[in-house]
């Protein structure tokens, strides 16, 4: 993208400012918020479903202790993951109800009907968590998902995404035609990962590190890429990634994201 140009809005982990990350009730309000994307991380449990969830272990958003990798998905059907979002909710009695689905945790394979079942273009980039106890299992349970779908063909709605250049090279090796995005941590990592990328791999840097050393943005626009950046949430971020001309935004508030480019009067603070 040229500078000044308006980046894709991708909703991180949902409309996770609003509610709670990752479950069925944050992605659907994004989608109602117009997200043109939706971002999820995803991990495998022991028999073998891959699900939405972020961490390794469910203490911060499932109020309990455990290894999703040890947990079977019937087990974690049975928890519900978003009262730490709002642990007072009970108490207010102008509270909406909620579905309990809405809540639960949520399967791959669940996001990717939703996705499909929009009645518009919605694109989904999936991270890929390692280190992991199951290797590459989990790379060749997504691509059997994408080809379940017919979203390991060109114009897949999905890329994946993963800081392991690894855990990219398998999916490319299964699945070539499907889009990735090598997520950068740190700057000063840059120079262990430029000679790893693959031709046509997305650059994926957090807005931290742009913003801290400029450089190390400029060392990425030479190299001609698509940027997709992470995590985006103000104003001043959002600037940044417009005169970078950065392809995506991955944000935690895409109603506000989508206000601001569209140059509506945005609802809320920077």
């Amino acid at each position: 993208m040229r500078p000044g140009t308006r980046p894709q809005v991708v909703a991180h982990r949902g409309a996770s400012e609003q509610l709670a990350e990752h479950t069925l009730g944050a992605y659907l309000e994004a989608l109602d918020a117009g997200a043109e994307g939706l971002e999820c991380d995803v991990r495998l449990t022991s028999d073998g479903h891959l699900v939405c969830f972020h961490d390794r272990d469910l203490r911060r958003t499932g109020s309990r202790r455990g290894l999703v990798s040890t947990m079977e998905l019937a087990e974690l059907d049975q928890l519900e993951f978003a009262s730490w979002k709002n642990p007072w909710a009970d108490l207010d009695d102008e509270a909406p109800d909620r579905e309990g689905g809405l809540d639960r945790m949520l399967t791959l394979r669940r996001l990717m009907e939703t996705v499909a079942d929009c009645g518009r273009r919605v694109d989904l980039a999936i991270e890929t968590k390692h280190p992991t106890r199951y290797g590459g299992l989990v790379e060749r349970r997504l691509v059997d998902l994408l080809r379940h779908f017919g979203w390991h063909r060109p114009g897949s709605p999905v890329r994946v995404m993963s800081f392991s250049y690894v855990a990219l090279q398998r999916v490319q090796r299964m699945a070539p035609d499907v889009r990735l995005v090598m997520l950068i941590d740190k700057a000063r990592h840059w120079p262990m990962v430029m000679p790893v990328l693959e031709e046509g791999w997305i650059l994926g840097p957090g807005i931290e590190q742009l913003t801290k050393h400029p450089r190390f943005a400029q060392r990425l626009l030479r190299t001609g890429r698509e940027i997709h950046v992470w995590t985006v949430n103000t104003d001043a971020q959002l600037a940044l990634c417009q005169q970078l001309g950065v392809t995506a935004i991955i944000t935690d508030r895409p109603a506000y994201m989508l206000d601001r480019l569209d140059g509506q009067e945005p609802q809320g603070m920077a």
